[in-house]
């Protein structure tokens, strides 16, 4: 397969006029002119394969609902957004529900007929009761490790979320870190508590600014903490409703152009009209794609990780920032970026075909193999 006259993001996230060969699922040759026929994409950019590791559902489909035709239907609806990877996200449900989830999600997995499932991203049920936001209190608990062990056994986790404060989080952190990621969430925490979890194996913090204290005058916050960090992740729900554009902007620089995360946190509604969704076996209404429950508290996105880029990108973010939050840096977080993540000889061909506004997903590849969008 070679892909002719396309500017090409490539690992250097800066456009070049570039010619793409794709050999056995992989890129085999990146040039300015490569001999040969191909698919002439003049006037349109291939940019790298967009990753989601925190996304509940899509298209009236839920990680939640165990269900092999619920994974195939967000892989696939994930797909035609530019998504080639993902982390289906559970939620705070009893244990014998979320054994279920995994293990029909362990069995799945390497079946996907669109984007590719990376393994699990369990949030919940290690959360706090003070900031559970859309996470259902009935069945909130304290970290367990041998919990997190079952769950992983049957199907592999990518990041765990955990509330420091909670008793036993530092003991449990210390011992997922050298499974998964372990991530700061839905936590009362102060500044110096986040601090000290940074040093005790805690590395990322999930759609920072939501489901934690904010900042003030003499309250710095988890989200100081990570700022100060030079090396700890965060991830943000970059949909204009979770997070004001001027703190996505903040948050940006602060962090930088490596730890910076984008993410959908996308729910059934995603794709889906305005009307009454479930999230958590919470009901969730949407209006004008805003979700929310009855109290008013704002539930899980409805967008997903192109119209991330696009919001990104509208807000001021720099492309090259832009394009790296929603591809390298979170497959980084989930230890993929050697596969995917980037366009770079040896990689895996996971590819987005789109316009130099970003404004349309024409194709994507996935594997090195063209995704039937209208499948």
């Amino acid at each position: 397969m070679l892909l002719k006259n396309a500017t090409v993001i490539c690992d250097d996230f800066i456009p070049h006029r570039m010619d793409l060969r794709i050999e056995r699922n992989r890129i085999a040759e990146l040039a300015p002119q490569i001999s040969g026929n191909g698919v002439d994409l003049t006037g349109l950019w291939i940019l790298p394969g967009l990753v989601d590791i925190h996304v509940h559902g899509i298209a009236g489909a839920d990680f939640c609902g165990a269900a092999p035709s619920a994974l195939e239907t967000m892989s696939c609806a994930l797909a035609k957004h530019g998504v080639t990877a993902f982390c289906p996200a559970s939620m705070t449900l009893p244990l014998d529900a979320l054994e279920d989830a995994f293990a029909v999600c362990g069995e799945y997995r390497g079946k996907e007929g669109g984007a590719q499932i990376l393994g699990v991203r369990m949030e919940g049920p290690f959360l706090s009761a003070k900031k559970k936001g859309a996470q259902d209190e009935a069945f909130l608990r304290l970290p367990s490790y041998s919990e997190f062990s079952r769950l992983n056994a049957l199907c592999p986790v990518c990041v765990v979320d955990c509330a420091p404060e909670l008793e036993g989080a530092f003991a449990f952190a210390r011992q997922a870190e050298k499974v998964c990621t372990v991530s700061i969430a839905h936590t009362a925490a102060d500044y110096d508590t986040a601090k000290s979890a940074l040093a005790s194996g805690f590395s990322h913090a999930t759609h920072m600014y939501n489901a934690m204290e904010s900042i003030s005058a003499r309250v710095p916050g988890v989200p100081t903490a990570f700022f100060e960090s030079g090396t700890a992740t965060a991830e943000m729900i970059c949909d204009g409703f979770h997070v004001h554009p001027a703190l996505i902007r903040q948050a940006q620089r602060m962090l930088g152009k490596n730890r910076f995360v984008a993410i959908s946190d996308a729910m059934q509604a995603a794709d889906m009209p305005d009307g009454t969704y479930d999230l958590g076996g919470q009901p969730a209404t949407v209006s004008g794609g805003k979700a929310q429950f009855a109290d008013g508290t704002i539930a899980g996105g409805t967008g997903n990780m192109f119209s991330n880029l696009q919001v990104l990108r509208d807000i001021g973010i720099l492309l090259e920032e832009a394009v790296r939050a929603c591809t390298i840096n979170p497959a980084r977080v989930v230890g993929a970026d050697a596969e995917i993540g980037s366009i770079a000889l040896g990689k895996r061909a996971d590819l987005l075909i789109t316009d130099e506004k970003l404004r349309r997903v024409y194709d994507v590849y996935l594997r090195g193999n063209k995704f039937c969008m209208g499948g």
